[in-house]
């Protein structure tokens, strides 16, 4: 019973964490369009339309590598925040890297844009700190046997028991 619930909160954490990069991605790649003001203000309905994109932009890209470290972190116990935003990070460098074509006769990838390799990485830090305050910081837990009450106090001598 623990293992569902606990698998429960490690959806929900991942969704809080696709959510939040999604929307520092979306901010980042637009923050041009935002400074200026010549175009006026944003419509608030399409930019509702965009994060919703970038939602699922991140959380389809993110899903199997954010899985595989939250299957390590959750098997080995880990809980430490250095190893999820480190985690996040990797995962947000691969999913740019996953987009970005390579050339395996120079083993390079060709036509990085750094500023968005960037983006990506940092939004997958956030992300991870997001998934390690839902559900990283008790990782492993379930599987500990839950603590029993200490016996109750002796009753002094003379008292009715």
């Amino acid at each position: 019973m623990a293992l569902i619930g606990r698998l429960i909160v490690i959806v929900f954490a991942f969704l809080a964490a696709c959510f939040v990069a999604g929307l520092i991605v979306v901010t980042a790649i637009l923050f041009p369009e935002f400074s200026d003001l010549g175009n006026g203000p944003i419509d608030q309905g399409a930019f509702d339309v965009i994060i919703g994109f970038g939602f699922i932009f991140v959380s389809g890209f993110a899903l199997i590598p954010a899985l595989l470290i939250a299957v390590i972190t959750e098997a080995f116990s880990i809980r430490s925040v250095l190893a999820y935003a480190i985690g996040g990070g990797v995962v947000g460098a691969a999913c740019y890297l996953g987009l970005v074509p390579f050339d395996p006769e120079t083993f390079r990838f060709e036509g990085i844009v750094r500023r968005h390799l960037e983006i990506l990485t940092g939004a997958g830090i956030v992300g991870g700190l997001v998934y390690w305050l839902v559900a990283g910081r008790n990782a492993g837990r379930w599987r500990e046997p839950s603590s029993r009450l200490p016996p109750p106090p002796p009753l002094p001598s003379g008292s009715p028991r």
